[in-house]
Parts: structure tokens; C-alpha cells; sequence
């Protein structure tokens, strides 16, 4: 599996090369965003709890010693119950400002977030289990109506980049 590009540390606003988080005080700002679709271009969303009613592709942050791939599948496991055979990188990383309602959770200072962007290929729409605290719902749905429904830019961007626009 080839590995993802990605900026070098220090780039994009607080990330630095210290371990701070380790211990658990604060969280590292990298995460992974996971997008689950069809091979005939239906989208996994969910919806979480809080912020309430907000839909998105299955996403969560790397612990301190985790590889993007490891946390990848880990989070596809948490939250859906899927197996992440066959997960892949979509070969692109993304930067976002980390709200500020959530900037306690991280090093002073730290401003952004560095996303990883994976996808998995099902072969057709399936039930998932969810992780009951994170999320409430789940739907699966083309991609211009997932893109429209996500709450999130880098989310969006993702469903348009890693789903092709007419399925093979």
C-alpha cells in the first residue's frame, strides 16, 4: 500500500514535533477521515450526537503512538462494525482550523488539524452497528446528495475526490 503524502510538521498552524499529548492531557491534532461507499457510488454517512444531527463519514483522531492506517481501520471497526479490508489512502491529506469549542482538548497553541483521507470499496450497501455514544443514525446515499448532506468542507471535498462520479 503506497503511503500518503503529507506536510511536513509545522506546517498548518500548531502542529509541532513535541509529544505533549502523551499521558492523555491533550489530543494529538491529526485524525483520519474514512470514506465507506459502494462500488455502484452510495455513500456511508452518520449521524452524530453531538454536535447534534450533524452527518458525516466515519472520522476520529490518532492516538500518540498510531499510524494513519492503523486508525483508520480502528475507527471503521469503532464505528460501524466493518471489517477495513481493503481500505486504501485516497492520496491526499487535508488542513482544517480546529473549532475553537474544541481547541481545550489540544496543546496551547495548536490551531489546526491534519486529516488523513482513506476510502473502502463495499460491494454493495450493508447494515452497520454504531458506536451508540458517537452516533444515532446512519444512511447511505449517492454522492452529490452525501457531499450535500455532510456538515463538513474537508468532508465534502473528500466524497467528491474519493467516489468516482459514475461507478463502474
Amino acid at each position: 500500500m503506497k503511503r500518503l503524502g503529507c506536510a511536513r510538521r509545522g506546517e498548518g498552524g500548531g502542529l509541532s514535533g513535541r509529544r505533549q499529548g502523551v499521558g492523555g492531557r491533550y489530543r494529538r491534532p491529526e485524525s483520519v477521515l474514512v470514506v465507506v461507499h459502494s462500488r455502484d457510488g452510495r455513500v456511508l454517512l452518520l449521524r452524530r450526537r453531538n454536535p447534534a444531527g450533524y452527518w458525516q463519514s466515519v472520522t476520529g483522531a490518532l492516538r500518540w503512538d498510531e499510524e494513519p492506517l492503523t486508525a483508520a481501520c480502528r475507527e471503521v471497526w469503532e464505528e460501524t462494525g466493518l471489517d477495513c479490508a481493503g481500505i486504501e489512502p485516497c492520496a491526499m491529506t487535508q488542513w482544517f482550523e480546529i473549532y475553537p469549542q474544541f481547541l481545550d482538548r489540544y496543546a496551547p497553541g495548536v490551531t489546526h488539524n491534519r486529516e488523513h483521507v482513506f476510502r473502502l470499496v463495499l460491494p454493495a450497501p450493508v447494515p452497520v452497528r454504531l458506536a451508540g455514544e458517537e452516533h444515532d443514525a446512519w444512511r447511505w446515499l449517492d454522492r452529490q446528495a452525501a457531499a450535500r448532506l455532510t456538515g463538513s468542507r474537508s468532508n465534502r471535498a473528500a466524497i467528491l475526490a474519493c467516489v468516482p462520479d459514475s461507478p463502474a
